[in-house]
């Protein structure tokens, strides 16, 4: 295999993992899932610090 058919298939290989997309928007996409999952972690974090302050305070009542 030469060269030149190594870089078209290395080519058309690329072309298929960015599923039509061009460079420039598979990294926008990228950024914006991660920012997205990066909110998605901290609206956890807050519901988890939620619970833990009702349990808590449960916990505080039930000792009294």
């Amino acid at each position: 295999m030469s060269d030149k058919d190594i870089d078209q298939q290395a080519e058309r290989m690329l072309e298929a993992a960015l599923g039509g997309m061009t460079p420039h928007q598979a990294l926008l996409e990228s950024s914006r899932a991660e920012s997205a999952d990066i909110e998605a972690r901290a609206a956890a974090i807050a519901k988890n610090r939620q619970r833990a302050m009702k349990l808590l305070e449960a916990l505080e009542k039930s000792m009294d």
